[in-house]
């Protein structure tokens, strides 16, 4: 798991998922579930080295089989805490 660097830090609240993405386009791996806090969300990766590392703008990034389990295991509205 990855979080955001420290100039673009993930932020830090309670929030839900709104919205699912099979295969989105970019950098974001096999799926995309957006957050509540506009532009944030949990997501793959394209980069599967960058996994353990501060590199990017704020968004939490998984392994893809991992993000793949999440993505089937929740639903719009499900909350999410980011601690």
């Amino acid at each position: 798991m990855s979080f955001g660097k420290p100039s673009i830090p993930t932020p830090r609240g309670n929030f839900t998922i709104i919205n699912k993405a099979v295969n989105p386009s970019g950098p974001f791996g096999a799926r995309w579930l957006g957050l509540s806090k506009k532009g944030y969300g949990i997501h793959g990766t394209n980069n599967p080295s960058s996994i353990g590392k501060a590199v990017f703008n704020g968004c939490i990034r998984l392994h893809n089989p991992n993000v793949i389990e999440v993505f089937n295991l929740v639903s719009i509205e499900t909350p999410v805490k980011i601690v």
